[in-house]
């Protein structure tokens, strides 16, 4: 009775199981409709299919033994409005808190690790189910109990840290972006097409349709790729033009027109950006010449892979149930076990020729897509100019409020001492002769003042640059800062040298405020990565506090982005609701090459000088848990 229970189990399972399949179509056209502007389907779609998988986990602890956690990350939290009747999400006010809400589960839903492997589960699962039942029939019902713990590994929680994967795993993952590089070419191309049509005949609405096109379909391209394959694809556009400004007269000029509102001198100014920039029409030509290329490259893929899994469905699936010979071109017919394991060895080469170049056919891919839609020179020129200006006001502001921090430190603090001690010896001076036990009261108070003194202009120097930098390094202030900071920290990377000291004191202040978050947000572990590559020294902070960190909603990280853009630098913060955060910070500069230690040095004391700048012992690749 257990046995044929077991088995009846196991054709409920694979019924199920296909309905996974209708949960894949309807993620696929959601985010079809997705990159063509319609974004309110993808995270109503998302959640909904995460109800087939809470129905496969109740049924694989019920039928299978096997307890499966939900491995989500804790819901986003609702909106608070604000006591002026607003909700906030960070620059922007809503009146209803709809929108925020809708933004926040979408991201929940997306950035969670457990939705790719659910996506992944909803395409594999039916197959693997199909081969349940004659599994169990030759099995028994412990086979049951395996597809429980195969439930479990797909569906239920991970930690944080994935193992690595293995090689087929990576090259199945690359020949699936691989066609996902050709489905966000396709749309490409066809937005590209109609932004033609938009320029032809109706030029008014090229300015918005373009903008429109950038944000929702060509930047999806360019972030998924980076994803997907690490080659990073920037955006090449010049920066948008300033707002009119009024004649004496309040009157707004466009050329030889004269126009008493801003609206259209604003439209001319939007229209002529985006026709003059050389990156709206590589825009459009790399829309055709990267979706030609992406299918190039995944044609061959997609019709060997089809055939492959065609062949093996015909041969072990459909053969042994439903039909007794079956054939597919170009071989020959099969009735028979033997002959089917004479063609299975074709089926499988079919597969590793399909999967074996994946992984360097969608970086092809995405360089190709990066020739034609990342920033050329003159954007780039054009970019940094704009972000030079942009950051200039911002430095020179953080420079006058630092100099007048220091100005009140050093006047309440230091000055006032001296003053008190200058009273102090005055007084020993008038009673050395008379009271000389007085005296050297009075002295005795003066030493411990002078001392006190001292240790505040010493802490008000590590305010403005720390010892320790000097000294040692980046590396090793971001040790000593780690060993003072109340988290689990660990801290790896190499630098071949010393980088210019105003770009350390920049990383360090940057890395100081970012543990400084992470301890009062609730982190328990930091890891900071240090690592200098083609001029661009990159700091990587990540910890486990709750997530939900936003630049535009906290002033420390407004503070480093003010503090990163006078070195023409930049801050990447990424922070999904429920952690992790991971805070880069990338600045370019310059490196000096400094000279190792030697065997039994004493202690770090002043560094030894090249060429006039500033060196240090030379950092080696370590890691260090603190």
């Amino acid at each position: 009775m257990t046995y044929l229970r077991a088995v009846g189990r196991a054709f409920a399972l694979a019924a199920i199981s296909l309905l996974s399949w209708v949960d894949v179509l309807v993620e696929l056209i959601a985010f079809a409709l997705l990159c063509g502007g319609l974004v309110f389907f993808l995270g109503p779609a998302v959640e909904w299919a995460r109800g087939r998988s809470a129905v496969a986990r109740t049924l694989a602890a019920r039928w299978c033994g096997v307890e499966v956690g939900s491995p989500y990350r804790p819901e986003p939290p609702e909106p608070v409005r604000e006591r002026d009747g607003w909700y906030r999400d960070g620059n922007q006010l809503y009146k209803r808190a709809f929108w925020i809400r809708w933004q926040r589960r979408l991201t929940w839903a997306l950035e969670d690790p457990a939705a790719s492997r659910e996506f992944s589960w909803q395409l594999v699962n039916p197959l693997v189910t199909l081969l349940l039942p004659v599994a169990v029939l030759l099995g028994g019902p412990r086979v049951l109990h395996g597809y429980g713990r195969w439930t479990r590994w797909w569906l239920g929680p991970r930690p944080p840290v994935e193992p690595r994967k293995s090689r087929p795993h990576r090259h199945l993952e690359a020949l699936g972006h691989q066609f996902g590089i050709l489905a966000l070419s396709l749309v490409q191309l066809i937005f590209s097409a109609f932004q033609l049509v938009v320029f032809v005949g109706a030029m008014p609405l090229a300015a918005p349709v373009v903008l429109r096109g950038r944000s929702s379909i060509t930047d999806t391209l360019r972030r998924e790729t980076e994803k997907w394959t690490g080659v990073r694809i920037p955006r090449p556009y010049l920066p948008p033009p300033a707002l009119p400004v009024p004649r004496a007269d309040g009157l707004y000029q466009v050329g030889r027109q004269l126009y008493e509102e801003p609206f259209w001198p604003v439209q001319h100014a939007r229209t002529r950006w985006i026709l003059r920039d050389r990156a709206t029409w590589r825009d459009i030509a790399g829309g055709g010449l990267s979706f030609l290329v992406s299918l190039v490259c995944s044609l061959p893929a997609l019709v060997l892979f089809s055939w492959g899994m065609t062949g093996l469905w015909l041969l072990w699936v459909w053969r042994p149930f439903v039909s007794s010979s079956v054939r597919w071109s170009p071989l020959p017919e099969v009735s028979t076990h033997l002959g089917a394991l004479a063609q299975t060895p074709l089926v499988l080469l079919a597969l590793a020729a399909a999967l074996a170049p994946a992984p360097w056919l969608a970086r092809q891919q995405a360089r190709v897509a990066r020739a034609w839609l990342g920033p050329t020179e003159s954007s780039l020129l054009a970019q940094r100019v704009e972000r030079l200006k942009q950051t200039r006001s911002d430095v020179t502001v953080t420079q006058a409020a630092e100099l007048r921090r220091i100005e009140r430190d050093l006047h309440d603090g230091v000055q006032s001492r001296l003053v008190a001690m200058g009273m102090k010896l005055g007084a020993v001076e008038a009673l050395v002769d008379t009271d000389p036990e007085a005296a050297k009261r009075l002295t005795a108070e003066l030493r411990a003042a002078t001392s006190e003194a001292l240790t505040e202009l010493r802490a008000l120097i590590r305010g403005i640059h720390p010892p320790v930098l000097s000294e040692r390094g980046l590396l090793d202030a971001v040790r000593a800062l780690a060993l003072d900071s109340p988290l689990k920290s660990q801290v790896t990377g190499s630098l071949p040298g010393r980088v210019e000291e105003p770009v350390e004191a920049c990383a360090y202040f940057a890395v100081s405020e970012l543990l400084g978050n992470a301890a009062k947000h609730g982190a328990k572990r930091v890891s900071i990565e240090v690592a200098f590559a083609d001029d661009l020294l990159t700091v990587a902070v990540t910890d486990d506090g709750p997530g939900g960190a936003n630049v535009a909603r906290g002033s420390g990280l407004r503070g480093i982005e003010r503090r990163l853009g006078g070195f023409d630098g930049r801050l990447t913060l990424t922070s999904p609701i429920g952690g992790p955060t991971k805070a880069t910070l990338e600045i370019p500069c310059q490196i000096h090459p400094g000279l190792r230690p030697e065997p039994g040095a004493s202690p770090p004391g002043p560094p030894e000088v090249v060429d006039q700048e500033p060196s240090s012992p030379r950092t080696s690749t370590s890691s260090e848990t603190v």
